[in-house]
């Protein structure tokens, strides 16, 4: 075997382990919505989830995975040990939340793993990291929120009174359920142009730098074939953690209707897609799902009833201490890495 296989086996294998987890985590924003409003089994989501999920990587991810790949650390620093020790990171850090059925964001996991190398060498990014991430990490939930908050209230809320959302006739509907299966792929195809690049873009970076190609030249199609290899990773990922987090997001929140099942997917979908294309921040569809739901509860229940929700309480302290474990640990792997000689 040579060295170069040797040198590009492990951080592969660290980043399909990455993306089972990630596909476990993103599985609830993708589906959550469909299994609570029984449209979907639980047993054809992972199919779907897969290949919406490539499907969105390869046709719109490219934005995201520039980001990771190239404008946190600087390229020629995604060396074969940061790459395992920033995938690996994020992957414990993931793997801990699925145990939990926490859903997590995997953005803000892996933005804080390669932040870690990249404070340690001196070598990060400061203006993208807070003055474009970061403040879209906070923005895009409000804005979920609040979408969701003023649609449930000003739209949904008066129709509902009036029974129309009531009506067999309509929740019946062949459309809506059909509308229904269309947000979850679209949720799904975001998640794709969005998540993937968190292990396809150190992946990319890596592989130019090892194989000593030139990065601007070659990064589009490393970052394609990349793509080719983590993200089927991602339907691997629904099969083994997907049904509890989505059990989890679905039922124990706050139980919705079908047509707010659209409304939740819509927004939260959009939003991501948004952040991807327009300036390829690396975001959490995740939390800009929750945040929908939140929306949609409060103007069903108000805020007392719905923040009293433990399960909500669980969430807001997974999304603190994840992405904190992945800084910790790759801060820690990256010291010990440079100690012991092997950068």
């Amino acid at each position: 075997m040579s060295p170069l296989f040797n040198h590009l086996l492990i951080p592969f294998l660290a980043a399909m382990f990455l993306a089972i987890n990630m596909g476990g985590s993103g599985t609830a924003p993708s589906f959550s919505a469909a299994y609570g409003a029984n449209i979907v089994r639980k047993s054809v989501i992972p199919g779907l989830f897969g290949i919406m999920v490539f499907l969105g990587a390869i046709l719109a991810g490219k934005g995201t995975a520039t980001t990771m790949g190239k404008e946190l650390l600087a390229p020629e620093l995604m060396t074969y040990t940061i790459v395992s020790i920033i995938l690996f990171s994020v992957a414990i850090a993931l793997l801990i939340a699925n145990l939990l059925g926490i859903p997590q964001s995997t953005s803000q996991a892996t933005v804080l793993s390669i932040v870690a190398p990249a404070w340690y060498f001196h070598q990060l990014n400061h203006q993208k990291l807070f003055l474009e991430i970061i403040p879209t990490w906070f923005i895009l939930p409000v804005i979920s929120f609040f979408i969701c908050f003023l649609i449930g209230k000003y739209i949904y809320k008066p129709l509902r009174k009036r029974g129309y959302t009531m009506s067999k006739k309509v929740n019946e509907s062949p459309v809506l359920k059909s509308l229904i299966l269309v947000m979850s792929l679209y949720v799904a195809f975001s998640i794709g142009a969005n998540n993937v690049a968190n292990a396809a873009g150190p992946i990319a970076s890596m592989t130019i730098n090892e194989l000593n190609l030139h990065v601007d030249k070659n990064f589009i199609l490393i970052m394609i074939l990349s793509t080719l290899i983590v993200a089927p990773s991602f339907g691997i990922g629904s099969s083994i953690f997907g049904h509890k987090i989505v059990r989890k997001t679905s039922n124990e929140i706050v139980l919705f209707g079908k047509i707010e099942a659209v409304i939740i997917a819509f927004v939260s979908a959009s939003l991501l897609l948004l952040a991807s294309i327009t300036k390829g921040i690396p975001s959490s569809l995740v939390q800009v799902n929750v945040a929908a739901i939140l929306g949609i509860g409060v103007a069903k229940l108000g805020f007392k009833n719905i923040f009293k929700k433990t399960e909500v309480n669980k969430f807001f302290a997974m999304w603190i201490i994840a992405p904190l474990i992945a800084f910790f640990l790759s801060l820690l792997l990256t010291y010990c890495a440079d100690k012991l000689d092997l950068l």
